[in-house]
């Protein structure tokens, strides 16, 4: 069923021409048929709206497509609670005013907006810029829970917008701030709780910021990403601009954590380690900056993982693993899939991010329940699903070229723990079952992991073109 979703959201990604006006009609269209695939082309369509709203801080899309999204995910049978719950925020109380006419008393209902109250344990002193980093002062330290960044494209208008999500309030409604070479920096009090910086700018910027005791500083790099190649570079060099992007590269578990152990014993460890360092020397042959979590067989928390691809400013992390199921079933489950970070309603999805899960408990306490909730609504849903799609996609074109019966398992939402915290686009990918016994001997084969690795390349270079 949510392979079927998956393949959709890939459809409705690939007709983003469409204006809202008509993808509402088609939704409504969708939503009027008895037939189920027809909900869940609605579903996705409002989906598709929701990411829209968000990108374009649209409210009014954004309600229109919650009551979508509940209406088409009821008839589905899918957990809708999150945004039942979002859509209750945006319903206003009703107040009668009485207004008078010259022979009779008239009772107009209104719809008068809550007054924002704002309450928090944090208080903002000033934000200012302070030897060209942006500087902002609270009343007391931060913890990093607190704080929330995603980043934003809308490719309609051209806008690219860097948002920080902070659990604090100001005294002022809202403050602009001026920087040479950027075009608007906004503070504003989002939510009673929520103060939210936005950065805005028609060409793509570097933004990096770090977490000092009462302070968060941020640091807005101010050569853009230039788009133009001159007709002489194109000729003398092969190399492209937007090969100047660092990838970092995770090969999942590691030391004593051998990861799935499955047919004839093999070690998912050994596996993704060798698929990793051949996908490095790939994109190193291309151009790129790139960068691996662990260089030899070393256990790595997960937290730590994250933590490596944001010091070294990664443009994506992409993180490599090998599926695995119980042995009475190790003849059916074969395929590979790719995953971006989601509180996912697929019971597949968690039984496969338990099993990634299950390497470091002591991680899951660090972040706890609500820190991962507060990751989840911050993180870069919409490129990290584009670049899991461009994944899939090279995954498979590449080794269908070699091998038979390639299963595509599809693009799934999932929550693993060793995407949260990613600052850039991130992706987990799973190159087979290491418990089918066909897919595991090919996993151990030199000839499948190259190939692997080269579409994975593939991908990669299909998302920065892309996304240029």
């Amino acid at each position: 069923m949510f392979r079927l979703i998956c393949l959709v959201l890939f459809i409705a990604l690939s007709v983003h021409a469409l204006s809202d006006k008509d993808t509402i009609k088609r939704a409504e269209s969708f939503m009027n048929s008895s037939n189920k695939s027809n909900y869940f082309r609605a579903y996705n369509d409002y989906k598709n709206l929701y990411l829209r709203s968000i990108m374009n801080e649209d409210e009014k899309l954004k309600i229109t497509a919650l009551k979508g999204i509940v209406k088409s995910g009821k008839k589905l049978h899918i957990d809708v609670l999150q945004y039942e719950n979002e859509l209750k925020a945006y319903k206003p109380k009703s107040v009668y005013k009485k207004s008078v006419t010259a022979s009779q008393k008239v009772v107009v209902k209104t719809n008068t907006p809550k007054k924002l109250k704002t309450k928090s344990s944090h208080t903002l002193e000033y934000i200012k810029f302070i030897d060209d980093e942006l500087i902002l002062k609270f009343n007391k330290a931060l913890t990093t829970r607190q704080i929330n960044y995603f980043t934003l494209y809308d490719p309609k208008n051209k806008k690219y917008r860097y948002v920080f999500d902070i659990h604090a309030v100001m005294s002022k409604s809202s403050q602009t701030i001026t920087k040479k070479g950027i075009k608007r920096i906004k503070l504003a009090q989002y939510k009673p709780n929520t103060l939210r910086l936005v950065i805005e700018d028609t060409e793509k910027i570097r933004v990096k910021f770090s977490k000092r005791t009462d302070k968060l500083a941020i640091r807005i790099n101010e050569s853009k990403v230039t788009k133009r190649v001159s007709v002489a570079a194109k000729r003398t060099s092969p190399t492209r601009l937007d090969r100047d992007k660092v990838i970092v590269i995770d090969p999942g578990h590691g030391g004593k954590d051998p990861g799935a152990v499955g047919y004839k014993k093999y070690r998912e460890k050994i596996v993704v380690f060798a698929i990793a360092k051949e996908l490095k020397k790939i994109l190193h042959s291309r151009g790129y900056t790139v960068y691996m979590t662990r260089e030899k067989d070393k256990f790595i928390k997960l937290s730590k993982r994250t933590q490596f691809a944001n010091k070294k400013n990664a443009d994506i992390f992409v993180s490599i693993h090998a599926n695995s199921v119980a042995k009475e079933n190790a003849h059916k489950a074969q395929g590979v899939e790719c995953y971006f970070l989601s509180k996912s309603k697929s019971s597949r999805a968690k039984k496969v991010a338990a099993k990634e899960n299950s390497a470091d408990l002591s991680d899951m306490n660090f972040y706890g329940k609500e820190s991962f909730l507060n990751t989840l609504n911050s993180h870069n849903i919409v490129a990290s699903n584009k670049l899991a799609i461009d994944l899939q996609r090279g995954m498979l074109g590449s080794l269908k070229k070699k091998y038979k019966y390639v299963k595509d398992g599809g693009v799934r939402e999932g929550p693993f723990w060793v995407l949260v915290g990613a600052q850039m686009p991130s992706v987990l990918v799973e190159v087979g079952f290491i418990s089918h016994p066909t897919e595991a001997r090919r996993l151990v084969s030199t000839s499948y992991q190259k190939t692997v690795a080269y579409g994975l390349a593939n991908g990669i270079e299909r998302y920065f073109s892309n996304t240029q």
